[in-house]
């Protein structure tokens, strides 16, 4: 059978921007593992990256959120039915800026969904200003001065908040980062990949070539072993990530920092304290008025039929 149509009919992206290859990357991932796209969702905040679902070739929902909000908007799918795999794509600002306290707090609960991060290093949709992630003394082609805060590793702050699928991709890399993707998804608890993605618009300072020359994989590393096996693993494994999580100049490291699915995920939480969560969890429920569903799209349609 012949695969999906790749190419895109029309994005407003600029040549070059890493986002196609976040694209191609999650298309692939998702065709590759074989999900049924009537059961993805995608869910997106504001900037670049929120135009993910738009340009999806692969028919799933998709739900452009507001900025920063995905993650709540995420979760309230999520929970409403569980039985939906939930994406969520947000750029450095749009996550770790104004949307950094539901990165947090999605991390304390576990929710079984995967979280993309566009990293950049600016707001390229507002034409270049510093986002979290660029480090103090960067000066991108946009900033008249260099940037005077310090940068937000999301690395060590997804591993800080209770994240328990922790890895970083890179754009360019479309194979490894679909395999990282596939990785995330099938992981059992809340999954994250900070995606470096150069902006070849707005950000002269991380470019393709400044990547190109300085990225390894950890699974090269002798003994990398980033899954925890066992609760006396948990201390060393994590010890380790944040370690590798500071390792920024000359060698940046991409691939899986840490995974830990001995964490009960937030479904599984709420079934403890509500047994009857699995059968009558809210997308199941009857919305009715007057005796009379208004949740039905087949009887409305035929209601409305002229």
């Amino acid at each position: 059978m012949a695969g999906p149509n790749w190419k895109l009919e029309w994005a407003d992206w600029c040549p070059g921007c890493g986002n196609f290859g976040l694209l191609n990357a999650e298309q692939r991932a998702i065709q590759e593992l074989g999900e049924d796209p009537k059961k993805i969702i995608m869910v997106s905040g504001i900037g670049c990256s929120g135009k993910i679902p738009h340009f999806m070739r692969i028919p799933v929902s998709g739900v452009h959120t507001l900025h920063g909000r995905s993650l709540a908007y995420a979760q309230g799918i999520k929970l409403a039915n569980p039985e939906l795999e939930v994406i969520v794509n947000v750029g450095d600002g749009d996550g770790l800026g104004i949307g950094a306290a539901h990165f947090v707090n999605a991390g304390r609960r576990n929710p079984d969904i995967t979280v993309i991060i566009h990293d950049n290093g600016v707001y390229a949709l507002t034409k270049g200003q510093a986002s979290p992630t660029l480090r103090r003394g960067d000066k991108p082609k946009s900033l008249p001065v260099p940037n005077i805060s310090d940068n937000a590793n999301p690395i060590a702050l997804a591993l800080a908040s209770g994240y328990t699928f922790v890895a970083r991709g890179y754009a360019y890399d479309v194979n490894g980062l679909k395999e990282l993707i596939k990785a995330a998804i099938k992981h059992k608890g809340l999954a994250v990949i900070d995606v470096l993605q150069p902006c070849p618009t707005y950000n002269d300072v991380y470019t393709k070539e400044f990547y190109d020359k300085r990225i390894y994989n950890l699974s090269s590393e002798k003994d990398w072993d980033p899954i925890v096996k066992s609760p006396e693993e948990e201390g060393e494994k994590m010890s380790k990530a944040l370690q590798k999580s500071l390792e920024w100049g000359t060698r940046i490291p991409i691939g899986i920092f840490y995974q830990n699915e001995l964490v009960p995920i937030y479904e599984e939480r709420i079934l403890q304290q509500a047994p009857s969560y699995k059968d009558n969890y809210p997308a199941k429920a009857k919305i009715e008025k007057d005796g009379k569903l208004i949740t039905s799209v087949d009887d409305i349609l035929k209601e409305k039929k002229i």
